[in-house]
């Protein structure tokens, strides 16, 4: 089964409405130290960069615990490789951010660099 893609504008407004999200994000440690999406106390955020997903498995089931998982990265390309690989393994609830972060200070948060 696909992994299901949510755009930018609707990840906002489930940040919004306060729905307890794990929000993860692939991108490599200097992607992040240019720019994330700020996240409200509802959500949890998880960095765990593409190459380290297999180590790192176990922390992020423990955190989904029954909460959608939205992954994002730059464009939306290896979070979608890193959400359909976290799929065949059982976990549900997969969302990939359409376009990445990218996308998102493009429509959402143009206060968010972008690089």
């Amino acid at each position: 089964m696909p992994v299901s893609r949510i755009d930018p504008v609707a990840f906002k407004a489930r940040l919004d409405a306060g729905e307890p999200l794990v929000v993860l994000d692939v991108r490599e440690v200097f992607e992040r130290d240019i720019a994330t999406i700020p996240l409200p106390a509802t959500a949890v955020e998880l960095t765990i960069p593409m190459g380290e997903i297999h180590a790192r498995y176990d922390e992020l089931i423990a955190l989904a615990d029954g909460r959608a998982v939205v992954v994002y990265c730059h464009h939306g390309q290896r979070s979608m490789v890193a959400a359909r690989w976290l799929d065949a393994r059982g976990i549900p609830g997969l969302l990939n951010l359409d376009g990445g972060i990218d996308v998102w200070t493009a429509r959402v948060d143009p206060t968010t660099p972008h690089y």
